[in-house]
């Protein structure tokens, strides 16, 4: 039997058969809609699971990639070799008291609406954000004057050997779009928030000003990776872009959004060759323009 044949087999009896996607196309588990294909595609129901898949590709070197939703991420052409692990299914969310406990594959947005129902305050900024509630923790996601960071009490993880861990906020060095997940390897099980009682109307009219704001201002008619670029120091990085006349600029199928101006669309079946083409001449214009260097906030991973 080939490796290839045994590993789709080992991941088939760990996972279900319906669970494990081969040759799977990225692209459609992307907020951007780019990415080529995954060798072997999986999506583990229970923690238990994700622990045998981790010392699975322990085992057998195979290259592993966590990915989310999609939705702060561009994946590469080429795709994506080894194992491609989605933790969707592990979405759970509950309450202990004033404490939200909410499993790695739930909507932060979800999350922050299971919050409201609650009466409890604190995670009203996050009624926006795209991204799972591991994708949160990994770049400390963050909106409207508020952090990931403001609110997390303790995230259990997974280590590279496949053990669970259960960290404090505080070792997790969450900063800002930053944390020291990818660094140690960690694959986020369950976050645990820290919320206060309030009141449930006054919660609600701010998250319908903040979903207001959010749909006038952002091109959600669009696929795209959301905020492109990490505010620099000083400045903001959508006013420099619309500053050096990038608006409605692309390259291929992507270019850079005319109600936003950090954000880049897949406005006509791009490539994700087109996104980041985008992405650098962005930041070589406005290097060009003003001086100062464009950092991505979005992660870019796969083969070209």
């Amino acid at each position: 039997m080939t490796q290839s044949h045994s590993i789709k087999a080992a991941l088939m009896d760990i996972v279900g058969e319906a669970n494990v996607l081969i040759d799977e196309w990225i692209r459609n588990h992307t907020y951007t809609k780019l990415g080529g294909k995954a060798d072997y595609f999986v999506m583990p129901t229970s923690v238990e699971q994700v622990q045998a898949i981790v010392r699975l590709a322990n085992r057998e070197q195979i290259p592993f990639t966590l990915l989310g939703n999609g939705s702060n991420l561009i994946v590469r052409d080429g795709g994506i070799r080894g194992i491609v692990m989605n933790l969707k299914q592990l979405n759970a969310i509950r309450h202990e008291g004033e404490y939200i406990i909410a499993q790695s594959g739930a909507r932060i947005i979800d999350t922050s609406y299971y919050a409201l129902a609650q009466s409890l305050t604190g995670l009203e900024f996050a009624c926006g954000i795209p991204g799972t509630v591991g994708g949160a923790l990994y770049m400390n996601a963050g909106a409207y004057g508020g952090e990931i960071k403001d609110c997390l009490s303790e995230a259990v993880v997974i280590d590279r050997s496949g053990q669970i861990l259960t960290l404090p906020a505080t070792d997790l060095a969450l900063g800002y779009r930053t944390s020291n997940i990818p660094n140690h390897g960690y694959i986020v099980i369950e976050a645990r928030f820290a919320l206060q009682p309030g009141d449930q109307s006054e919660i609600k009219t701010i998250m319908d000003d903040l979903t207001e704001r959010r749909e006038s201002k952002q091109p959600l008619e669009f696929p795209s990776c959301g905020s492109v670029f990490k505010r620099p120091p000083g400045y903001f990085a959508g006013k420099l872009i619309q500053d050096s006349q990038l608006q409605g600029k692309g390259i291929g199928g992507a270019e850079v959004s005319t109600k936003h101006a950090g954000f880049i669309v897949n406005k006509n079946d791009a490539t994700a060759k087109d996104y980041i083409a985008v992405i650098e001449m962005v930041q070589e214009k406005v290097k060009e323009q003003f001086g100062v260097e464009l950092e991505c906030e979005v992660r870019i991973i796969g083969e070209d």
